[in-house]
């Protein structure tokens, strides 16, 4: 299957749009692949920036329901809530300082443990509704997109 993805131009770009919708992956690790798979650089940021904002509405609307019911299936799941509230949590400083600015940075800084889902697992835990909240992760998404482009090119252009 992933060989008839990576066969095609299409597929490729299919490919690259769906790993930045992954968590923890995002953007970050889907233009890699995309240089990887030899596709232009401005076409893959652009397809990875799309990709990684189609999950933030459904995060910041849905992820308080559905940790509500993970919290009443198990005790594993209740831990796994608990860790990634905990994670939201830990941001408030820099949201309580910088406001919605400190969620851009939030996700803006391509390092580990930020990101769109992070950016939108934290506008959900403070309650602040998508549509204030998009923007900033969006700027943000396409800031980090622009920070790995330009690394990921600089790399490539070495090999």
């Amino acid at each position: 299957m992933l060989e008839w993805l990576t066969g095609t131009l299409a597929g490729k770009y299919l490919v690259v749009f769906f790993a930045s919708m992954v968590p923890v992956m995002e953007l970050r690790g889907a233009i890699p692949i995309g240089a990887g798979l030899g596709l232009p650089l401005i076409p893959t940021i652009l397809t990875c920036v799309a990709g990684n904002l189609v999950p933030v509405p459904f995060v910041i609307i849905f992820v308080r329901g559905v940790f509500d019911w993970m919290r009443h299936r198990g005790r594993a799941l209740g831990k796994i809530v608990a860790k990634l509230e905990d994670k939201a949590l830990s941001k408030r400083e820099l949201l309580d300082k910088y406001s919605l600015f400190g969620l851009y940075v939030l996700v803006a800084i391509p390092l580990p443990g930020t990101g769109a889902w992070t950016g939108s697992l934290v506008a959900a835990m403070f309650g602040i509704p998508w549509r204030r909240a998009f923007f900033p992760v969006a700027a943000g998404v396409v800031t980090a997109g622009v920070i790995i482009g330009v690394l990921t090119g600089g790399v490539s252009a070495l090999i």
